[in-house]
């Protein structure tokens, strides 16, 4: 992880800075659009040549090929079992695909890409070292963001839809996303935005968990499939061709369940005490699943986003761990138990069965 230019900033606590004295007050300035997060945790990379779409779209589970310059998408690199390896923020400019991907991705994406290229008409660049990645909320702030080809280097998070192609196991009527217009833009590393107010990584963070917003970093861990986090919703287009781990995305959505599912928990907040990413989740005596985020979010509270096993019964009240003790966890579902399972497929009689 690089060091934050922002840590320097009176009253940053950390580097990257998590608050600088008022995590609450940040929560509320950044996602009512009246400052900006650094997130020097993210890397760049690009792919230009005239195969660069039509490659990528080959390679992963969103429809890119017709993507129009200017155009945010994401998408999702899976292996051949059908379990996520990389999620992409994507941005072409007509010329050049931007991807703005988890720092921890960089150099193990980059590579897999430069192995894949052939004989196509692709090249791979690293940018990170040339960019910093700033997370925003709507569009008031006039942000001295990056130029290519006349397209501004802003990628805007289709989370707040399901994406054309997509799906949304999630059945609230009033999904917490819907609101949900977050952006990152992309500024030259040596950008004064001393005249830009800031928060830190924690009011983000809970302003994504709030939202039930998935990222690689937290969420996905080597079992992951994209079911498991209500990611079809806008990284997955069930209807365009032949990608790795294509059979397993099809197959868990027509005809299974995903063995996991993500849950956010509203926690007991009596011991002011947060559950560490990784902590067990318990129903009863038996460990059902993990902790992967939490915050304490100015209106909600402490919560957090857990993945869990799909058979616990949803109205289940559990537990997760923390230095103080368990603490009592409210289940929010966001993928229901029998999420998947979509195509009417008609049930043959058995061999030799007798019609009635």
């Amino acid at each position: 992880m690089s060091s934050s230019s922002f840590a320097t900033r009176p009253g940053a606590v950390g580097d990257p800075p998590e608050h600088y004295g008022n995590p609450f007050g940040e929560q509320r300035a950044l996602v009512e659009g009246h400052s900006i997060v650094e997130l020097s945790d993210r890397a760049v990379i690009t792919i230009s040549g005239p195969d660069r779409l039509t490659w990528l779209d080959s390679l992963t589970t969103q429809s890119l090929s017709g993507l129009v310059a200017g155009e945010s998408a994401e998408t999702l690199l899976l292996n051949p079992n059908g379990r996520v390896e990389h999620a992409m923020r994507v941005l072409d400019d007509a010329e050049t695909v931007w991807l703005l991907v988890d720092g921890s991705q960089r150099e193990a994406l980059a590579a897999w890409l430069e192995r894949m290229r052939f004989m196509l008409r692709v090249e791979v660049a690293d940018r990170s070292n040339d960019f910093m990645t700033i997370g925003s909320f709507g569009d008031s702030l006039e942000l001295p963001v990056a130029v290519s080809h006349a397209i501004p280097l802003v990628w805007n998070d289709p989370w707040a839809a399901v994406s054309r192609g997509g799906h949304q196991y999630s059945r609230h009527d009033a999904h917490p996303a819907s609101s949900w217009n977050y952006r990152e833009s992309l500024v030259p590393i040596d950008t004064d935005l001393s005249a830009f107010d800031a928060a830190g990584s924690l009011a983000f963070e809970a302003l994504r968990i709030a939202a039930w917003r998935p990222r690689f970093s937290s969420e996905v861990d080597d079992r992951t499939i994209p079911h498991e986090l209500d990611w079809m919703r806008t990284a997955v287009h069930l209807n365009k061709g032949c990608y790795r781990g294509q059979e397993t995305v099809a197959k868990v959505h027509n005809l299974g369940h995903p063995p996991r599912r993500v849950v956010m928990l509203h926690l007991d907040g009596s011991e002011g005490a947060l559950p560490e990413p990784g902590a067990d989740v318990t129903c009863g005596e038996k460990v059902v699943g993990t902790v992967t985020a939490s915050a304490r979010h100015f209106e909600l509270g402490p919560i957090a986003l857990a993945i869990i096993k799909r058979s616990v019964d949803a109205a289940e009240t559990l537990a997760v761990a923390s230095d103080v003790g368990e603490i009592a966890a409210a289940q929010e579902v966001i993928v229901p138990p029998d999420a998947g399972a979509a195509a009417n497929v008609p049930r043959l009689p058995r061999l030799g069965a007798v019609k009635r």
